[in-house]
């Protein structure tokens, strides 16, 4: 058992960076690539994960600060301190029984693909982390550590079911065909799709509003660059910066909003030749069946609309962090909500307005959720030893990604009614979803290749 522990431990400490270009290389070379090219793909891939983890590093240390000092200014003291995903991942990997999800998390994926029960390979392991975390909070609440590992096992057929769904958004918003994101982030699509779906009937919100549809309206002041510099200098100046301080973050905002797209594209350039190659082999032995290469969502992170989303909902988090009664928590580390805006980026198509009406209404959804959670999150701290809590507060994570699921099956497998019923309704919810964005994107991209055409 140490054996495998450590076995896993020193593959997932290679990081995503290198731990997937390999196994994407192994796949090219199984789907008979040169090695020279395969090589080439999975060493660009590497690059380009890399090059944005970069550029979102980079933009999240010059806006975090400005939205920090934004709440500091509210002179409000919650007691749940933010950890943001990194500290939530750092404690969950040091739980003693953590290492057990990897070979959970491959068996199920490979049963699936050979029953064809999923058409999507997940080669983002490294966010195993976030199947450990569901884990820990259902063992928690619980008392069962089978329990944990049952839900747990759950969200890994549920991601994978999306994956699936995903592919047609994913090339359509990148331009990477084959690929797709079945991240846990992405599920709260799944509980938003019943509101979208009434959204398409409303005639205002309905029009194509994504950053290049503005860029046809609004011509220079929807370029990437004006709106980050624009973005960037009015929360400065809401943040009670200085001028000088304020057209400095204007500069870093339009700076990473300008990269994102640039480094977006070595995605493509890495990616495409292996889809291709994946494509001719799964033709040439099982009869055109389609395969999708599930991948973390930064290969998402050129679409602006993700970035501006998240700058624009920043105070309104703190708004209602600071005005909603019962809640404890103070959004810092996770300020930057990438759990809601991805999976709005994909839910509508890059809907700008579709996706700052989500962010503002589950804003306080989160807030709650993390406020819930933060009791076990402080327990898992002190249990491993992996952060220090001070006394009198707690820690935890003000965005947990898709905590609805979380919340559900926790109480769920603690034997509550009303988790059971939740539960079931949730997994009824995400059911429609799937059947009906499949259906959606056939009508979508049917018309889509009319229009080309016409």
């Amino acid at each position: 058992m140490e054996v495998l522990q450590n076995a896993v431990q020193y593959v997932l400490d290679m990081g995503a960076s290198v731990f997937v270009p390999i196994i994407m290389l192994v796949i090219g070379l199984i789907a008979r690539m040169k090695f020279k090219d395969a090589l080439s793909a999975a060493i660009i891939f590497g690059v380009a994960f890399s090059g944005m983890t970069l550029v979102v590093d980079y933009m999240l240390s010059a806006i975090s600060p400005a939205a920090q000092t934004f709440a500091e200014n509210t002179g409000i003291n919650l007691t749940s301190v933010d950890g943001g995903w990194t500290t939530a991942a750092a404690i969950t990997w040091s739980w003693p029984f953590a290492f057990l999800m990897f070979p959970i998390l491959v068996i199920i994926n490979i049963t699936m693909l050979a029953f064809k029960w999923t058409k999507t390979l997940n080669v983002d392991v490294w966010n195993v982390w976030g199947k450990i975390f569901t884990a820990i909070l259902v063992t928690y609440l619980s008392g069962s550590i089978v329990a944990g590992f049952i839900v747990a096992s759950i969200q890994v057929i549920v991601e994978l079911k999306i994956g699936d769904v995903w592919g047609r958004e994913v090339e359509d918003l990148t331009g990477i065909p084959g690929v797709t994101v079945p991240h846990h982030m992405t599920l709260v699509a799944s509980l938003l799709y019943p509101i979208d779906k009434l959204m398409d009937k409303v005639p205002f919100l309905n029009k194509k509003m994504d950053a290049e549809a503005l860029r046809d309206k609004l011509g220079v002041f929807a370029e990437n660059h004006i709106m980050g510099g624009i973005i960037g200098l009015l929360l400065g100046l809401a943040a009670s910066y200085s001028i000088q301080e304020s057209l400095i973050l204007a500069i870093q905002a339009a700076t990473a909003l300008t990269l994102f797209p640039m480094v977006s594209k070595l995605f493509m350039q890495a990616l495409s030749p292996i889809s291709d190659a994946i494509s001719d082999f799964m033709k040439k032995r099982f009869e055109d069946r389609e395969i999708l290469i599930g991948l973390d969502w930064p290969i998402l992170a050129g679409r602006n609309e993700i970035w501006v989303t998240a700058i624009i909902i920043v105070p309104v988090l703190l708004l209602f962090a600071v005005t909603l009664p019962g809640n404890t928590v103070l959004p810092f580390g996770g300020i930057i909500n990438l759990s809601i805006v991805v999976g709005a980026v994909l839910l509508t198509r890059g809907n700008l307005v579709r996706m700052i009406i989500y962010g503002i209404i589950t804003a306080p959804v989160f807030l709650y959720i993390s406020t819930y959670f933060s009791p076990y999150i402080t327990r898992l701290a002190k249990e491993t030893g992996a952060v220090n809590v001070e006394e009198g507060s707690m820690l935890t994570w003000s965005t947990i990604e898709n905590g609805e699921f979380k919340l559900f099956f926790a109480n769920a497998m603690n034997g509550e009614w009303w988790a059971i019923l939740a539960s079931i309704g949730w997994l009824a919810i995400f059911t429609y979803f799937v059947i009906g964005r499949q259906k959606d994107n056939d009508k979508y991209f049917a018309e889509d290749i009319e229009e080309a055409n016409s």
